[in-house]
């Protein structure tokens, strides 16, 4: 469906399942360069087993209008400005890599609008390379292949897809050259720049969720220790054998995590 968030048009994906704000609400919040179409398997099951999904493209991304927002703090504004538009006045938040950064701090700016949070491939500080943050830039096709390098376990790319006929890292790739140009650019600036995360970690005053992947290059688990202990008791979840990717390498597993906290 489509709905209008501070004046812009925005695509959200409800799971193939007819909103209704009535139901208990989930909202998914995608990482940088990418859409609402990595969080396929997920929507689709708790929209069909009795959730409200939302699953926006943000602003500038996918099929959404406006520009990409230029601070991980707007796109927490942004997210509860999703919520009004949506008619909800609270929701569970969802959030991979750049979108866990955004839904942390939407937790802690707006804690009365959100009930839960589940934070996937999130890490505080979230540094980029230079050379990524280069080349995202000025050769922004170098940069998606740097992303879906680091982004995949080694299995993944030489085969192990566990939805046969799936190409993993070609999809990604196909993701992310999908983006509008300086979209990545913007995106990696955003989680560079972000100072914020252990003072909002600190006041999230929810259920908390931390989704790790074992083979995660780009924010590995040894780098989550310090939103682990700064979120008061945060649960903590693995996902084997997963990458950064890890809802698309390992859906299942990361539906379970999901499922068993909202």
């Amino acid at each position: 469906m489509e709905l209008t968030v501070n004046h812009h048009p925005v695509f959200v994906y409800t799971g193939g399942v007819a909103f209704d704000p009535a139901r208990p609400a989930v909202v998914f919040i995608h990482g940088a360069a990418h859409d609402h179409s990595v969080w396929a398997l997920q929507t689709r099951y708790l929209a069909h087993h009795g959730h409200a999904v939302l699953a926006p493209d943000l602003p500038g991304h996918g099929r959404s209008g406006g520009a990409p927002l230029a601070s991980v703090e707007a796109l927490a504004d942004w997210v509860i400005a999703l919520l009004d538009a949506a008619g909800l006045d609270k929701a569970v938040l969802v959030g991979h890599s750049m979108g866990a950064m955004t839904v942390l701090e939407a937790a802690a700016r707006h804690p009365a609008r959100v009930s839960k949070i589940a934070l996937l491939g999130a890490a505080f500080p979230m540094g980029v390379s230079e050379a990524l943050l280069a080349a995202a830039q000025d050769d922004p096709e170098t940069a998606y292949k740097m992303v879906n390098l680091w982004s995949h376990a080694p299995a993944t790319h030489v085969g192990g897809n566990p939805t046969p006929g799936v190409w993993q890292t070609g999809l990604n790739l196909a993701i992310m050259r999908r983006s509008k140009p300086g979209v990545l650019h913007r995106d990696l600036l955003n989680c560079q720049a972000y100072l914020g995360g252990l003072e909002a970690a600190a006041k999230v005053a929810c259920p908390a969720l931390l989704v790790c992947a074992d083979r995660d290059l780009m924010t590995p688990p040894r780098a989550v220790q310090g939103l682990r202990d700064a979120i008061a008791g945060v649960k903590v979840a693995s996902i084997a054998g997963a990458g950064h990717a890890m809802m698309a390498e390992r859906p299942d597993a990361v539906l379970d995590a999901l499922r068993d906290f909202v």
